[in-house]
């Protein structure tokens, strides 16, 4: 039995420690913070400095020009007048879109203008459900553009899309806004001559004088759509509304065509429409911050002539002794002054208003330091 039990730990006193040894053939672990480090595929090729990426650009950074074109129902001119002002902004380092609006048309040109925004996707429309007029036409217009520089022009081809260029080189010169002068007209007797008295009335009362306020062809600034607001009729006036807002404005002569397809819009009631339009302007222009000013020298008028008929009546009255009872002219002299009174009352009852609603959204400012 002793010679076995020593047999046994003879034999394991003659196996090597492997435990002792094991750790010798570890490797060693790699620090965490320690780069790893790559061999290049090809050794015998260094390797090459990867240079920073750069953001792309576009190709074209040319500033945007938009153009609005108002229609009704002009189908058959649209698509050339898309060719032309493609031509056109193919010549000029602009890029552009066009915003045509169809102002309730009942013939195939919302179709037409379709598939030109399938060819070109800078062509896009904006529909009405009916018609609402052009300046409702402009306003949307307006309100969509996304270009520094803005140009209207009419769908009926009379207005020449050659005359852009120019249009925009004077915008770049320091003006707001470019209103067309057609100098030489082909348009309808009764059209030509009713412009020509409201472009003399409007440069009269407005303090601006244009030759063509109505002319459709006219280049803006992008801060003259984002401020005019343009109702109603007012789409001619909208050079002197600029004008009387601060902005400057000058006219440059441009070519005007003959009508190739359809009929003139222009109809007599234009004519009692645009009076009324011009009464508008110049109210609300002048005496929209201050309605005492007009209402006012009004009443005062109106009760200072009421007052002197009065007193001349009741000097005849005691120099003389006329009686009073069966001279109309007392009572009206006498009405006058009710009126008078009542015209004043107005302008104070608006300058109230006014105040209670004072805003200074229609402060415009030019430059800021």
């Amino acid at each position: 039995m002793k010679l076995q039990k020593s047999n046994l730990t003879g034999n394991q006193s003659d196996k090597p420690n492997d435990n002792r040894r094991r750790h010798y053939n570890r490797p060693r672990p790699q620090s965490v913070n320690q780069p790893k480090k790559t061999l290049p595929e090809n050794p015998t090729q260094p390797q090459q400095k990867k240079e920073p990426t750069q953001e792309r650009r576009p190709a074209n950074n040319y500033p945007l020009v938009s153009v609005i074109v108002p229609l009704l129902n002009e189908e058959d001119s649209l698509q050339e007048l898309a060719q032309k002002i493609e031509n056109v902004f193919s010549t000029i380092n602009y890029n552009f879109e066009v915003i045509f609006v169809d102002d309730g048309s009942t013939d195939k040109s919302f179709d037409v203008i379709r598939n030109l925004h399938r060819k070109n996707p800078r062509f896009h429309c904006i529909k009405f459900r009916r018609n609402y007029g052009k300046s409702a036409a402009l306003a949307k217009g307006f309100r969509a553009a996304k270009g520094s520089i803005v140009i209207t022009m009419d769908a009926d081809l009379q207005d020449d899309p050659n005359e852009i260029p120019e249009l925009i080189n004077m915008i770049n010169s320091g003006y707001d806004l470019v209103s067309g002068w057609k100098k030489v007209r082909y348009d309808p007797f009764i059209k030509k001559y009713t412009s020509r008295f409201f472009n003399y009335v409007t440069s009269k009362l407005s303090g601006i004088r244009l030759h063509d306020f109505n002319c459709g062809l006219k280049a803006y600034r992008k801060e003259v759509v984002k401020t005019v607001r343009v109702y109603g009729e007012m789409h001619r006036y909208i050079p002197a509304i600029a004008h009387l807002s601060g902005f400057k404005v000058t006219e440059k002569v441009v070519k005007h065509h003959a009508r190739k397809h359809g009929k003139t819009k222009f109809g007599p009631g234009r004519f009692l429409s645009g009076f009324f339009d011009v009464l508008t302007l110049t109210f609300t222009h002048r005496f929209m911050k201050k309605p005492l000013h007009f209402f006012g020298a009004l009443g005062m008028m109106s009760s200072g002539l009421g007052t002197l008929i009065s007193l001349y009546l009741i000097a005849l009255k005691y120099f003389e002794g006329q009686s009073l009872s069966d001279r109309p002219l007392f009572l009206g002299g006498i009405f006058l002054i009710i009126i008078g009174v009542q015209l004043f009352s107005i302008g104070l009852l608006a300058e109230m208003m006014t105040k209670y609603n004072e805003k200074d959204d229609d402060v415009q400012i030019e430059k800021l330091f």
